[in-house]
Formats: structure tokens, sequence, C-alpha cells
């Protein structure tokens, strides 16, 4: 089964990478995160699904700890989300004691279903926005 895990998850990042990314990155009501690249130290937007509840930002990554955002976040958790068109700054908090399965039910149901169909280990991330 790893083998499998393995090739979806090489399938399905090289489809963001290439096509899904690039794209969704220029559309203005895509939410972005924005995370320093820990080798490069330089800006890195990736297109995610969430919501924004009072002062946090919630999202599941579909590969959890493989996810290059992720890495990135383990490296600086200073963020910055594009939410609405309009970046806040915030911390990033890695939350592998939360149920994302859970957490998937109370974000949007598009990308819920994007992350619960091609995702092989969940993490819930919390951003705490701070403007």
């Amino acid at each position: 089964m790893a083998g499998r895990s393995d090739l979806k998850h090489r399938l399905v990042t090289r489809f963001q990478r290439y096509l899904a990314n690039p794209l969704n990155r220029r559309l203005p009501f895509q939410v972005l995160l924005e995370t320093t690249g820990r080798t490069s130290g330089l800006p890195r937007q990736t297109p995610v699904g969430g919501r924004r509840t009072g002062e946090s930002f919630w999202l599941v990554s579909e590969f959890g700890y493989k996810s290059q955002y992720v890495r990135n976040i383990q490296a600086d958790p200073k963020v910055r989300v594009r939410i609405a068109g309009r970046w806040h700054h915030g911390t990033a908090h890695l939350l592998p004691e939360d149920d994302p399965v859970a957490r998937l039910r109370s974000l949007p149901r598009f990308n819920s279903t994007a992350v619960r169909a091609f995702g092989t280990s969940l993490l819930t991330i919390r951003v705490d926005l701070e403007d």
C-alpha cells in the first residue's frame, strides 16, 4: 500500500505544481498561503482551501508533513494568507492531534472533497492572523 500512496502523491503533486497551482495563483478570489522557502529563503505561494474563523484561518494539508509548504512552516511558521484579495500576516501551527476529517466538514465543501479524495496523510493547520 505504501507504494500506491507514494504514486498517488507524485501524480497529484505534479499536476498541482505544473498545472493547477500556476492557474489558481492568478485567480483573485483564490486563497493563497505564502511561506518562506526553507532552503531558498524566497516567498512561496500555494493555493489552499480553508476558512477564516475569527482571528484564525483553518486548512487541512492533503499530504501532511510531505507537503512542501508544511516543511516550510516547520522551518519558519511566519506566513501570509491572502483572503478575499487582502493579505494577512500570521503564525501557522501544525495540529497533528486535531481530527482533520472532522475539520474538513467545517471547511468549504469543494476543497474538502478534493482533499479527502486525493490526500494520503491529512494534517490540520491553524494560522493565527495578526492583522
